[in-house]
């Protein structure tokens, strides 16, 4: 039987880009809509074309799901080499990838069985899964087995970030008018989380010192750290991620942390001047037992 297929969507942010090639992993577009303008992510759509098209304006970017037919078609395509697909997306809180995804599966009902997981996270994190359950695949582990995997995996999968304007946070409904409003006013930076699915603001910082700090206390919470990605709004050190790297070099001098400019799905939540990180959590010894 032929190996299980792994689809996903643009916003999997992946460390090495290669790796989608290199495992074969199908990566469906997301849409961007700036203004009257719809792009692809990842298509006709990059961080710093996004990142050119916003930042000094008053335009703020909605995140759009794929059509049903995008995914119908991929599945279809696929069915001709193998009858086990898991598509992997980017939380169904965050997202109506998941339905659209779930819908294209009546498509190949009793032709094709394919799971179709919501991963609870996005960006580096959905990515990280992905890599797991692409490995998986190319070890020969037949689908559900990899769900399994992919689902034990989920739970380890931590964010956190903090947005300079709280502009993105009005427009996804996460504030109302008048928080916003306020929070404008009195210079407030919220600290997002993702939990269950979902992004909400988890604390009020005011400086960006502050939210630095706040990164640096989210690390160290965790006894083993797998991997760590920091994840920022420009392709190269500003002074927040510099002043975050030397901090963290102080509490973690043996350890090396990459940074990547994160995505514009990513920024259609948290704003065109944020920063975060993303963890995946480790096992410790009795855990690994």
């Amino acid at each position: 039987m032929a190996r299980v297929r792994i689809v996903t969507d643009s916003s999997a942010h992946f460390l090495d880009p290669a790796f989608v090639r290199q495992y074969r992993v199908e990566v469906v577009p997301l849409t961007i809509q700036i203004g009257n303008r719809v792009y692809r992510e990842g298509v006709d759509l990059d961080s710093d074309t996004f990142f050119r098209l916003l930042n000094g304006t008053d335009t703020l970017a909605t995140l759009l799901p794929p059509a049903m037919e995008d995914f119908a078609a991929l599945y279809s395509r696929l069915n001709r080499e193998t009858d086990q697909i898991l598509s992997l997306h980017i939380s169904r809180q965050m997202s109506g990838t998941w339905d659209q995804a779930r819908a294209a599966t009546k498509t190949l009902l009793g032709r094709c069985e394919i799971a179709v997981l919501d991963s609870m996270t996005t960006s580096v994190g959905l990515a990280m899964l992905v890599e797991a359950a692409a490995r998986l695949a190319e070890d020969g582990f037949a689908l559900d087995e990899i769900v399994r995997e992919v689902r034990a995996l989920v739970p380890r999968v931590y964010a956190v970030f903090y947005a300079d304007s709280l502009d993105y946070l009005r427009h996804n409904g996460l504030l109302s008018e008048a928080q916003s409003i306020l929070g404008t006013m009195l210079n407030i930076k919220p600290f997002l989380t993702i939990e269950e699915g979902e992004l909400i603001p988890m604390e009020k910082v005011r400086t960006q010192v502050q939210a630095v700090d706040k990164l640096v206390e989210f690390i160290a919470e965790f006894s083993v750290v797998e991997q760590l990605v920091i994840l920022h709004s420009a392709p190269y050190p500003t002074d927040d991620s510099r002043l975050l790297l030397d901090r963290l070099a102080i509490e973690f001098p043996e350890q090396q942390f990459p940074m990547l400019a994160y995505r514009p799905s990513l920024a259609t939540m948290i704003g065109t001047n944020g920063m975060g990180v993303v963890v995946f959590e480790g096992l410790d010894d009795e855990e690994e037992l």
